[in-house]
């Protein structure tokens, strides 16, 4: 039996097949194509060839793609949705979308604030009002193909957002696509509900990128395959799962590549330095996973709160282009030459200077053609090197949370361009098949559950509440696919929150666990 994982950057589709006994047994790149599917198609067909394995073993494929923030950044593909935000009076002062650009806030066709919600505690805040809801929707039916519903404190209790989802599926019909922010998001509803219109947005996209995979899978011949699609946490869910929460894919693939960094070197613990075409991802892998952001994310100039991997990009990549100033200066990007690298860079016979140009010209990797870049002045090639290495050390810097060395891992087919000898690393490791650490942390990625809540200790004791999340943390993994035996406790958090009466802390526990 097989696993066959994808993953689509923005330079290159990379495939990987990898046995049940997790060993890799074909590793490819293909060039990214603008409708993404030939990228994928054509990385699909290389891997299986040059495996040579009988496709109908081929058992779990599992993609990570970038079309959800493709989307959201190019704002093209979004679905027509109505926003319904339940917490009069209370929140009537900030209406929705208040702070968004006008071309993404356009997806909205129509939006209201109606009375309900609660308080912290899960006390009413005020009547939910089924007769205003009822009639929002009314107004929007036959203009819209999704709904987003937020409430005040609906991670607390969210009876309110499951009621007006009732009625929108009432109003609307059973087909229509409703997201509930209590599903998505965290404490925060301005953040939470503008995570919560993405995911609504993004119905179409996901419906098409689910069903598109599925289709090529068919296509090569691979037809006994479950199919999943990797979450920005470094685990997977189903394809119904993401058609319901597309918004979590996006940075999925910084996460595989952190998992695939873990998988590669088997270190629980370091910095994955991922070096594309275009840009370098820098993430933290803690305890065989990636480090999340406390920090609210913003996604295409919307302010979200929704789980998201800790991740700093930097404008460096094997395709960025070296320029040399009159008066001697170097400089290495921002731009790139992406996903032409292997027509434009001088060590495939093009004529544009590029990072990966440097670097085999310092003899640090062997690509193309040497002789093409024996004409770059080593004191040049030098220089370019050095820019590359602050870029690099300064990421590294803001990343870690004490001055302790610590290691690095390199992955990525740009990683050739960095040296290994970099300014506050303990250790610096190149694994084999680093190029495919991507397709590879798709490939072995486990299933996670999470909870989370608000709990008062003066009214539960804090073992109790930690270990009543540690159990519903597990269940939700099960439910979502894992093997109960495999499932552990991979993060387990509890934050005072001094704003608050009594003892109130935020409780929040995640799980994970082996495909079934």
């Amino acid at each position: 039996m097989y696993k066959l994982g994808i993953d689509v950057g923005g330079t290159n589709t990379d495939a990987v097949l990898i046995d049940e006994d997790l060993n890799i047994v074909a590793a490819v790149k293909n060039p990214t194509s603008g409708d993404i599917y030939s990228g994928i198609m054509g990385a699909m067909e290389a891997v299986l060839s040059e495996s040579g394995v009988d496709r109908s073993l081929v058992t779990q494929a599992m993609l990570g793609t970038t079309q959800c923030t493709n989307a959201i950044v190019e704002r093209k593909s979004l679905a027509p949705i109505a926003v319904l935000r339940i917490g009069a009076p209370a929140s009537v002062g900030i209406p929705p979308m208040v702070d968004w650009a006008a071309d993404i806030a356009a997806v909205s066709v129509d939006s209201a604030i109606i009375e309900g919600g609660f308080e912290y505690d899960g006390k009413r805040l005020a009547t939910f009002d089924e007769a205003a809801c009822r009639s929002f929707f009314e107004g929007v039916k036959g203009k819209v193909e999704s709904v987003a519903i937020s409430c005040v404190f609906s991670t607390v209790r969210n009876d309110d957002e499951l009621r007006a989802a009732e009625i929108a599926r009432e109003v609307l019909g059973q087909d229509v696509h409703v997201s509930i922010s209590s599903e998505i998001g965290s404490m925060g509803l301005i953040e939470r509900e503008n995570a919560t219109i993405l995911n609504a947005a993004l119905h179409e996209v996901a419906k098409r990128f689910t069903e598109g995979f599925a289709q090529s899978l068919a296509d090569k011949g691979v037809t006994n395959a479950e199919v999943y699609l990797s979450q920005n946490d470094g685990t997977l869910m189903t394809m119904e799962h993401a058609r319901r929460y597309p918004i979590l894919t996006i940075a999925c693939g910084p996460t595989n590549s952190i998992r695939g960094a873990s998988y590669l070197t088997r270190r629980r613990d370091a910095i994955v330095i991922d070096v594309g075409g275009t840009t370098t991802d820098l993430g933290v892998l803690s305890n065989g996973f990636p480090r999340e952001s406390g920090v609210a994310v913003t996604i295409g100039g919307v302010r979200t709160n929704f789980r998201m991997p800790d991740v700093v990009s930097i404008g460096l990549g094997g395709g960025s282009i070296v320029r040399v100033a009159d008066d001697g200066t170097v400089t290495v990007g921002p731009d790139s030459v992406g996903y032409e690298i292997t027509e434009r860079a001088l060590v495939f016979g093009g004529d544009v200077m590029t990072a990966t140009d440097v670097a085999v010209r310092l003899g640090m990797a062997e690509v193309g053609d040497a002789s093409l870049v024996a004409g770059i002045p080593e004191e040049t090639a030098r220089r370019a090197m050095e820019v590359i290495r602050d870029l690099a050390e300064d990421a590294i810097d803001m990343m870690k949370v004490s001055s302790d060395p610590i290691d690095v891992v390199l992955v990525g087919g740009g990683a050739i361009v960095l040296p290994h000898d970099l300014a506050g690393t303990a250790k610096v490791f190149a694994p084999e098949h680093a190029g495919c650490a991507n397709a590879i942390g798709s490939a072995i990625s486990k299933v996670s559950g999470i909870y989370e809540a608000l709990v008062d200790y003066d009214k539960v004791p804090r073992e109790q509440a930690l270990e009543t999340a540690r159990a519903a943390a597990i269940e939700a993994a099960v439910e979502a696919g894992a093997v109960r035996e495999t499932v552990e406790v991979i993060d387990a958090e509890d934050v005072p929150l001094a704003y608050y009466p009594g003892h109130t802390n935020r409780v929040k526990v995640k799980a994970a666990g082996d495909l079934a």
